[in-house]
């Protein structure tokens, strides 16, 4: 019984290591998590559902704002080879605690000469709250977006609010 107790108490030794060591120990911060991909509506149904790619060098941002709609905290990050980002937040903001519901992540930019539309697919093109944190440990807390996703010109949805404001004024 002493035995197995120790081997418990040397698993989660070595569980808590491995998480505070995944997340380098940084009090205060959120980390917001994601990935960007590029889908591609000229595929056949499975690839086109199943077979996105990431995009490397997406930019994805985040804004802030205070109880007053003025912009705190402005941050932005690319994504690495596999299309996946990680923005780092201070929690406080000029001494103030940052209201995380206030905050916004959105899709910036793809370098990609072809799939460079950002979709709403998920919220990218217009932006997501941050609502409820995938992860919390300690005084971190770890927030999974999207994925979010670009596409090619080709598969881009029409804006027809300009056909109609055109039809109105006849």
């Amino acid at each position: 019984m002493e035995q197995l107790m120790r081997i418990i108490a040397a698993s989660l030794l070595i569980g808590y290591l491995s998480i505070s060591a995944a997340w380098k120990g940084e009090p205060g911060v959120l980390h917001v998590v994601g990935k960007v991909l590029c889908q591609d509506c000229t595929k056949g149904w499975n690839e086109w559902v199943h077979g996105a790619k990431p995009i490397k060098g997406c930019r994805v941002s985040i804004t802030c704002m205070d109880d007053r709609s003025r912009v705190v905290y402005y941050g932005s990050d690319e994504t690495d080879d596999s299309g996946e980002f990680d923005l780092t937040v201070n929690k406080y903001i000029n001494g103030k605690e940052l209201n995380k519901k206030a905050c916004s992540v959105r899709l910036v930019s793809s370098p990609d000469p072809v799939c460079n539309i950002p979709t709403d697919f998920a919220g990218g093109r217009s932006g997501v709250k941050l609502s409820r944190p995938s992860m919390v440990y300690r005084d971190i807390k770890k927030y999974t977006m999207g994925p979010f996703y670009y596409t090619t010109p080709m598969c881009d949805e029409p804006d027809n609010n300009e056909n109609d404001d055109q039809e109105d004024k006849h």
